[in-house]
């Protein structure tokens, strides 16, 4: 990891299965998220992703990137442009920041009508062979994957 080093992309289709279910997940229910009709009397033209399956898209994102054995330390997004069914949002990043083991990289994913996420993630990313301690202070197992 370095800073200036740029994370591939990764395009994520918005499906109305994709956003429902997020929403059930996350254990979200508004109307806005799964069903049209009402969103539509609420001034939205569909039902619309809600933060919490973002903030899992962009975790993934950075999981994908760094590998299973990432933790995520802070996630700090904002949203902008809703993510409606039938459009694309495509994740981008860049390393802002090492101290070590860990990194603070910027995050944006944007769609047809603009930027629907942005922030920053900080990620720490074990060396292998060395030990290191886990998000509750817990001593992990380095070594060879």
């Amino acid at each position: 990891m370095r800073v200036g080093d740029v994370l591939p992309e990764l395009t994520i289709p918005v499906t109305r299965t994709l956003i429902v279910s997020g929403a059930i997940a996350s254990r979200d229910y508004q109307d806005v998220h799964h069903d049209a009709v009402a969103a539509q009397e609420k001034g939205s033209p569909d039902i619309f992703m809600n933060i919490l399956t973002t903030n899992g898209l962009v975790g993934r994102y950075i999981t994908d990137h760094f590998g299973s054995g990432a933790v995520l330390r802070k996630v700090a997004i904002r949203l902008g442009a809703p993510n409606y069914p039938g459009d694309t949002m495509v994740l981008t990043g860049s390393v802002q920041e090492v101290d070590g083991d860990t990194a603070t990289v910027k995050v944006v994913g944007a769609n047809g009508i603009g930027k629907h996420v942005t922030g920053t993630v900080t990620v720490t990313v074990p060396v292998p062979g060395r030990a290191w301690g886990g998000a509750s202070g817990g001593a992990s197992a380095g070594g060879a994957e």
